[in-house]
């Protein structure tokens, strides 16, 4: 141990608690309004995407992750905050007591940032060998007021975290702890690519069955009110087809079929 009470670096290893290399983070980053969160509360994943591309931006679905929890009502919005695994150098960060170390990494750190309503984004390249969290850091995220956890990577004490409720996507399970094999932790709440995606500190994270979505605040508001029309639509669509209407007249929804639903709406 050194005189620090950190465990001792092999001859031949640098300190990943020396100054450039330890954890980097953001200064500072302007988390989404409570009434970002609530206007979309109610918008699904596909929807958001759908529309985030027709304005421009077609890059925001997290590709890889799934639900832990395979439930029709899992769901969470919520801003977000980000952990960066980057690959292990042997020189860098390596050998003996791996896990104990993980706790002066950024992985504790962006644990201790979490306040509530945050939804935790780990970029970990898909890493199938992995387990960015397990049991007892979600444990804590829970304890601490996150909502919900998208990880391209997988995790580990996957019973566990289904017991806590904790709504988590991810790539698949692993028994491995989070340094064990090919990554460490490196930075949070920093700009990460995950599963093709750029996300940043504070973007809107929407995650449902289908897959996480990245709103950008600046987008949020006009987002939701848009996506609440065009869901307001497919519901009178899909109400229609259900009675019998054909599919050209009602999906997508133009010409008379749209006629049909601004009636209606005027109407009601």
């Amino acid at each position: 141990m050194d005189a620090n009470g950190r465990q001792a670096v092999p001859a031949g290893e640098t300190d990943i608690y020396d100054s450039k290399l330890a954890p980097v983070q953001t200064a500072t980053f302007t988390r989404p309004t409570t009434r970002m969160i609530e206007a979309l509360d109610d918008v699904s994943a596909a929807t958001a995407c759908a529309k985030l591309h027709q304005m421009g931006i077609t890059r925001t679905f997290i590709d890889g992750p799934v639900p832990l929890h395979r439930t029709p009502d899992v769901k969470v919005v919520g801003g977000a905050v980000t952990l960066q695994f980057l690959p292990q150098r042997e020189d860098v960060f390596s050998g003996t007591a791996q896990e104990d170390a993980e706790r002066k990494t950024a992985l504790w750190q962006v644990l201790e940032s979490i306040k509530p309503g945050d939804v935790l984004v780990v970029s970990a390249f898909g890493s199938h060998f992995t387990g960015c969290l397990g049991d007892m850091l979600v444990r804590y995220f829970k304890l601490r007021g996150g909502a919900g956890i998208v990880v391209d990577g997988r995790v580990r004490d996957a019973a566990r975290i289904r017991a806590l409720g904790v709504p988590v996507w991810c790539t698949g399970v692993t028994p491995h702890y989070a340094s064990q094999t090919e990554l460490f932790p490196a930075a949070f709440n920093v700009p990460v690519g995950a599963g093709g995606a750029l996300v940043t500190p504070g973007d809107v994270i929407v995650a449902d069955e289908d897959g996480a979505v990245v709103v950008p605040q600046s987008k949020a508001l006009t987002i939701a009110e848009d996506s609440l029309a065009h869901q307001d639509k497919e519901a009178f669509a899909r109400r229609r087809l259900d009675e019998g209407g054909r599919l050209s007249d009602y999906y997508p929804l133009t010409g008379r079929g749209l006629e049909e639903y601004v009636a209606q709406t005027s109407a009601g």
